[in-house]
């Protein structure tokens, strides 16, 4: 018996196989690329995604006779426009495209309790003020829009022939009336939608719809379940059981995430924390949110002809670097909701070298990540420990420098990079066999920790205190 999860990346399709014991026994993955056609925007073809998913699962290399349930996850907020005749419209706007800052305002001007129902500012990457520029930029596809699915539930469409989302992924569309988990027709209205253009909801381990009869034939397996899966945070806290209230994992992604788990719904609009259903019926968890985590390394790593395993190789922090990078490649969600936000390094001098801007940049997202732990902490949240994800991770070293930000340990998974398509294999497997989704998402064992250097803790607050006072300096002399 096995359970597949697929995961709908921004710069990869993974797909992950697990047997009965939840571990994997085999994965793949397709590459993706964006597109950017203006400065702020990012697009891809849902086509690809579809595409990409057929060559991650024909790659796994393991026979699918036995599968019995299927998981998915992805990233979030993307708006995926079908028409009438489930036909795609556009390319997807993704969920660190800015374009639609001027939307978020219109959004809560016409829904004055806009944060109270969805437990989140409207930010530009969420799905609701995309369909609002649309309806201002593109009123004739605009017009065609029939049904709006997120990236991974478009994947679902193409698996099953349903239009479904589930909770925690619709959480981040700006639609959703997070605490009672339905879709709010006060927020749908706001942006000119309705219902009609929804899709159905369930939880991440219940059943979806079964996948098609070409496909299962295609891949030699029978009538196999597909289950409500998680958007790419939630799904990864299901592989790393952050799923009982008070427990957390990091991430350095593409973007960065701080995610703890969170017993009710607990927004804190202030402090720009995103509030959102988790995968598992009657939970929720909280975020501080990062646009330009590992995206920073690897820019960096362009712009110097290194690549990015490289620079992060070169770093030896002995103590905290002289320059100070803000990481805000793609403007800022958590604490700062800044869409226009740039990136930028001070303190330079003639003897810096890419190592010291390697290291700057490791800080400069730790002190993000510490930004998003103070917002947490705003909303009384809190957190012993965090267990450590994403190919960030891969990176003693910047570990470090995240433990001693934090002041917290970093745990370190035995079995190295699992992360959200394993968790939708679980979810999968609750799908299938109706099993406890707290005995199946349980933790990884730890392979080490990584603890806090409290030598570090002076000239890290230090740090952390100069990052802090750039932003705003940074940001009124831009204007």
């Amino acid at each position: 018996m096995t359970c597949l999860g697929i995961d709908i990346g921004t710069s990869s399709v993974k797909a992950v196989l697990i047997g009965r014991d939840r571990h994997p026994v085999a994965s793949a993955s397709a590459p993706l690329t964006v597109s950017r056609p203006q400065p702020g925007w990012s697009e891809q073809d849902p086509e690809d995604w579809w595409r990409a998913t057929q060559a991650a699962v024909a790659a796994l290399g393991a026979p699918l006779a036995g599968l019995r349930g299927i998981g998915l996850s992805g990233q979030m907020h993307g708006a995926v426009c079908l028409d009438a005749d489930d036909r795609v419209l556009r390319p997807a706007i993704l969920w660190n495209d800015g374009r639609a800052a001027a939307e978020c305002a219109e959004i809560e001007a016409a829904c004055p309790e806009s944060r109270a129902i969805s437990g989140n500012i409207a930010m530009p990457g969420f799905t609701a003020p995309k369909l609002q520029w649309m309806r201002h930029h593109e009123p004739r596809i605009f017009a065609h829009v029939s049904t709006v699915l997120l990236p991974k539930d478009y994947i679902r469409f193409r698996l099953t022939g349903h239009h479904v989302s589930d909770m925690s992924d619709a959480s981040g569309t700006l639609w959703l009336d997070v605490a009672a988990r339905d879709w709010s027709d006060d927020l749908l209205e706001a942006s000119g939608m309705n219902r009609a253009q929804m899709p159905r909801l369930v939880e991440g381990i219940e059943v979806s719809g079964t996948l098609r009869p070409e496909l299962a034939r295609e891949w030699g397996c029978g009538e196999v379940p597909v289950a409500g899966g998680a958007g790419d945070n939630a799904a990864t806290a299901c592989a790393m059981g952050v799923v009982r209230p008070g427990t957390a994992f990091v991430s350095l992604g593409t973007s960065g995430v701080l995610f703890v788990a969170t017993a009710a719904f607990a927004p804190n609009t202030d402090g720009a924390v995103h509030a959102f259903a988790h995968a598992l019926p009657g939970t929720w968890h909280q975020m501080g949110v990062i646009l330009s985590a590992a995206d920073s390394l690897e820019w960096l790593a362009g712009v110097t002809g290194r690549s990015a395993a490289d620079l992060a190789a070169s770093v030896r922090p002995g103590r905290p670097s002289e320059v100070i990078f803000l990481p805000y490649l793609s403007g800022e969600r958590t604490p700062h909701n800044d869409a226009s936000a740039r990136a930028s390094f001070t303190g330079l001098a003639r003897t810096h070298g890419s190592a010291d801007l390697a290291q700057a940049v490791m800080e400069g997202v730790a002190y993000a990540l510490a930004d998003c732990r103070a917002a947490l902490a705003e909303a009384g949240t809190d957190f012993e420990r965090a267990i450590a994800v994403g190919g960030g991770a891969r990176s003693e070293a910047w570990l470090g420098i995240v433990a001693s930000v934090l002041d917290r340990p970093i745990d370190l998974p035995a079995d190295g990079e699992a992360g959200a398509a394993l968790g939708a294999a679980r979810l999968g497997l609750c799908a299938a066999e109706g099993a406890d989704p707290l005995e199946i998402c349980r933790p990884p064992e730890i392979a080490r920790t990584i603890v806090p250097d409290p030598a570090l803790a002076p000239a890290y607050a230090e740090g952390l205190a100069r990052f802090r006072a750039l932003h705003p300096a940074i940001r009124d002399a831009r204007r």
